[in-house]
């Protein structure tokens, strides 16, 4: 058993540690339950519980939630439309977030979808350093799939 001042009572009875804790108006709670003996502390729960929840909420407004956000290429692209979409992209990843870089391939296009991974290639080449494939290109049936992550 544990006091609330976080001194070692040592091992005591149930109903002797009840009885200190109800002379102490505060609650006898199980920190342990499976360790033999059980270990118990004497605490205000209700402020416990409350003091936990404060900090979780604390915690909860520190985190920043990384969104998956997309961009569309196509097989035929020009270099122009290629920049202007890698400056999008640098954007996307200097915010923190990642993104996932998608080719749908059309028709006869399906036929040289290498043609569409050197697309992609050339894409990343464009970043310059300011991401990190964390999914590399990749063929799922009319999609060609990638995702990019920003570089620490």
């Amino acid at each position: 058993m544990i006091s609330e001042s976080g001194e070692q009572l040592g091992i005591i009875s149930a109903q002797e540690a009840l009885r200190i804790a109800e002379e102490a108006e505060l609650d006898l709670v199980k920190i342990s339950p499976n360790a033999v003996p059980p270990v118990c502390k004497i605490m205000n729960y209700g402020k416990f519980k409350f003091e936990q929840a404060k900090k979780e909420k604390e915690n909860r407004k520190n985190q920043k939630v990384v969104e998956l956000k997309e961009i569309y290429l196509s097989m035929t692209i020009d270099v122009g439309d290629l920049n202007v979409k890698a400056k999008k992209t640098v954007e996307m990843l200097g915010e923190g977030n990642k993104v996932k870089v998608s080719i749908r391939m059309r028709g006869r296009q399906q036929a040289h979808a290498a043609n569409g991974i050197d697309v992609m290639n050339r894409f990343v080449e464009l970043l310059d350093g300011k991401a990190v494939i964390d999914k590399p290109a990749k063929v799922e049936g009319r999609n060609i799939l990638m995702i990019l992550a920003p570089a620490k």
